[in-house]
């Protein structure tokens, strides 16, 4: 290792992340060094034009077992081709958003897709945090878990 590396802040192979721009305090993220980009679960896409540039308003359900959405509006970036884990290509809306991860915010590229049947609302590739951190595939939550509300009687 070079004192380079030593000076990156350790994520695990999970994390709560926040995407402050988008409204979301935190998200549950898998962190994934063998996908190259990031995607975050939204539904009921739309494209809108607004002087001449386009936007896309999206929900986000960042709770993976709450009905609790986040209406989203974001320019489009591009539309990219992305082969999911299965194999399967499809072409996804790309956004730019900034990601707050240990106390950090650094812009980051993701890819909108409906995430329902995977296990995380959002997955980190590794061009999100190339150069920022370095992952420990054996632990998780370095930044912490957040606790858990008591449902009031």
């Amino acid at each position: 290792m070079t004192d380079e590396t030593l000076q990156h802040p350790v994520i695990g192979w999970r994390e709560w992340v926040g995407l402050p721009e988008l409204g979301i305090g935190r998200i549950k993220a898998k962190v994934d060094t063998g996908a190259r980009s990031s995607s975050l679960h939204a539904i009921d896409i739309v494209e809108e034009e607004r002087d001449g540039v386009t936007f896309l308003q999206f929900k986000v359900l960042p709770a993976q077992r709450k009905e609790r959405f986040v209406e989203v509006a974001a320019q489009l970036l591009e539309y990219r081709h992305v082969r999911s884990s299965s194999g399967k290509a499809s072409s996804r809306p790309v956004i730019l958003t900034n990601v707050a991860i240990l106390g950090q915010s650094w812009p980051i590229e993701l890819t909108l897709a409906n995430r329902t049947s995977m296990g995380f609302r959002m997955l980190l590739g590794r061009e999100a945090f190339r150069g920022r951190m370095l992952v420990d595939a054996g632990k998780s939550y370095y930044g912490g878990k957040p606790k858990r509300r008591r449902p009031s009687n």
